[in-house]
This record gives C-alpha cells, structure tokens and sequence, in this order.
C-alpha cells in the first residue's frame, strides 16, 4: 500500500469512530433527555442544552489552552468562516429547533419521529446537489440501509397526520438541519471546540428566550443544570466529533453514520432503562450495520488535480502538506499555520474533504 493510500485508510477509519462516537453520545442522551422532559418543556429544554454546550466547550478550550501552554494545533475562525457559521448556527441552532417544535404540535409522535428520517436523506441530497460533493454507488446504498433502519426504528404501526403543515414544518426543520451540516463541513477545518462553543453560546440564549414567549414556565435549577450538563455531552462534546469526522468524510458519509443515533440511544434505553427488546431493534441494527459497513467499503480512486490554494488548518506533513516554513510557524506536527498548496495531479483513494472537492 502506497503512503497516500495509508493515508486515507487512516483518515477514513478516524473520520468512522469520530462519527459513530458523535452518534453514540447524541443517541445515548436520548434515554436522560427523556427523563428529564417529564420536568421541563421541550423547546426550554433545547435552549439548556445549548447553553450546557456553549459553556462547558469554552471551559474545555480554557482548561486545554492552559494545559498545552503553547499555540493551539486548531486553526479558529477568520475571514469567510464566519459566514458560513452564521448560516449553520442559524439554520441548525435557531430555525431547525423553532420549526420542528411548531411541526410536533400538530402532528401525531410516530409521525413526528418517520419525518425526522429525513434530515439524513436531505444531508445527502443537499451534499450532492448544491455543493456538489461526490457520492458513489455505496455511500447511496449505505445511506439507503441506515434510513430504513431508522423508519423501522420509528415505525409504531399508527399515525397518519390532519392536514399537511405539521409534517411540513418537520420537514423544513430536517432541511435546516441539512444545510446546517452542509455549511459546518465548509468549516471544519477550524476548531471542532471552538465552533460548538460559539454555537451554543448563541443558539442557547435564543432558543430559551422563545421557549419563554411562548409560554414555557421556569424549571427547578436542578433540571436545568441537568439539562445544560446533558446539552455538554450530547451537543458539546457530539458536535465536535460530528466536525471532526466532517473534515475526514465529508458530509455525506459522515451525516449516514451520524444517523445510527436513534439506534444507539434505543440500546442505551434497553441496558440503562430496562426497555424491552423488540424485533423492530434488532432489523433496525441489522440494517444500519450493513449501511455503515458498505459506506466503510466505498474505494473512491482516480487521477485528480488540486488547484493552488491557501488556508490554515491543523495538518500533518503528508502527501498533501510539503511546503516550507516561516521562522515564526509553530514547531512539532501536528500544527496549524496560514499555508500554500501548489498544483499537484496525482492518484490515490480519497474521500471528499476539504482538499478533495474536485469536480467528477
């Protein structure tokens, strides 16, 4: 095996485990989230949990930076970055949660839970469509199996909806959610920590403030404070790994594997809470291992070329990253430093990151 070859086996099966860990941690609050929604109301909750995440990641990168007492190996935000996280934040943190708690009130719960499917399948079509990522015959069959175990997941044999505006809002929240994972994947060379935390920062805020204008009472503090320490593992912690496997992945592939969520946190349920068994779990994970395992299995090789470039990310001295260096740049890898990228054609296996959003 060549060493660009080595290195994207190494990138695919990072960006893998930061994607199901994102998974895990999201699905896995599913269980305390339901707990705690016996206490509070869903969209006050939602706030919380932003505010948790804000919080605890800007701990977290205050604790890290004292810790390494050197410059951060994460590139931050600057220039064009902003606007790409002003459109995520907004459209993930403040329209898709403002919509979907709209869509519940008028739509039954099995319902509810069959529409939210479709967040993966527009993450996928968005990724192809509009920003014109690569996605092969695997990633769509990968997809095709973690989406129909989702639908099993969720199916309860009832439902069925009056009028059409409730499982239309839950439809535009998964399309906010989409373009929200869309756009955070043109960022995710950034700081994954440093993106959670203004993230929540902001959304937290908002999404308690409209929780209260439309009518939801104060919670004890001892809910609050569980539902903000929840909103840390889950939205803090879960995002950034979701960011990271973003940077691996691209959009596609890493939103397949996020949407095992559902499935994870249903296990979670049965071990932490006693829930029974049912056969709907056990199609259910039948089919999404087979979709992640044939996303797994997606080889994409041709020859390519990549156009000159600039940008600061953290980076290796790899294939991709032979350049020189200022005396001012951070010593040791990995680092992150402003850098140029010369013409390079060559083949090798890749997934569509951010140095691999050629044309096909």
């Amino acid at each position: 095996m060549n060493r660009a070859a080595s290195d994207h086996d190494s990138a695919r099966r990072r960006g893998a485990m930061f994607a199901l860990t994102s998974a895990l941690v999201f699905g896995g609050g599913a269980p305390a989230a339901k707990l705690l929604l016996e206490s509070i109301d869903p969209w006050l909750m939602a706030g919380f949990l932003y505010v948790g995440a804000g919080v605890g990641l800007s701990l977290l990168r205050v604790g890290r930076r004292l810790a390494m007492r050197k410059v951060e190996a994460e590139a931050g935000l600057r220039g064009r970055d902003w606007l790409w996280f002003s459109g995520a934040a907004i459209s993930g943190g403040i329209a898709a949660p403002a919509l979907l708690m709209a869509g519940l009130t008028k739509t039954p719960a099995s319902t509810g839970s069959l529409f939210l499917n479709l967040e993966a399948v527009l993450t996928v079509l968005v990724a192809w469509a509009v920003f014109r990522e690569h996605v092969g015959r695997h990633v769509f069959i990968g997809v095709a199996a973690v989406i129909a175990g989702g639908v099993v997941l969720a199916w309860q044999g009832e439902g069925g909806f009056e009028g059409f505006l409730g499982p239309l809002l839950i439809a535009g929240a998964c399309l906010a959610w989409a373009l929200d994972n869309n756009l955070t994947q043109k960022i995710s060379l950034s700081d994954p920590f440093q993106i959670g935390a203004i993230r929540g920062l902001l959304a937290g805020p908002i999404n308690v403030g409209l929780a209260f204008l439309a009518g939801a009472s104060s919670p004890a503090w001892d809910i609050a404070l569980g539902s903000a320490g929840l909103g840390f593992m889950s939205y803090g912690l879960g995002l950034a790994c979701f960011v990271f496997a973003l940077r691996h992945l691209g959009t596609a592939r890493a939103g397949a594997f996020f949407a095992t969520a559902p499935f994870l946190g249903a296990i979670i349920s049965v071990t932490a809470l006693g829930e029974p068994v049912t056969i709907q779990l056990g199609v259910a994970g039948v089919l999404m291992a087979f979709g992640a395992w044939f996303i797994v299995r997606d080889n994409h090789e041709h020859e390519h070329e990549h156009e000159p470039m600039t940008h600061n990310h953290r980076h290796r001295h790899d294939l991709h990253h032979r350049h020189d260096h200022a005396p001012d740049d951070p010593p040791g890898e990995p680092h992150s430093h402003a850098h140029a990228h010369v013409r390079l054609r060559h083949r090798h296996p890749h997934a569509p990151d951010e140095h691999h959003r050629h044309r096909h």
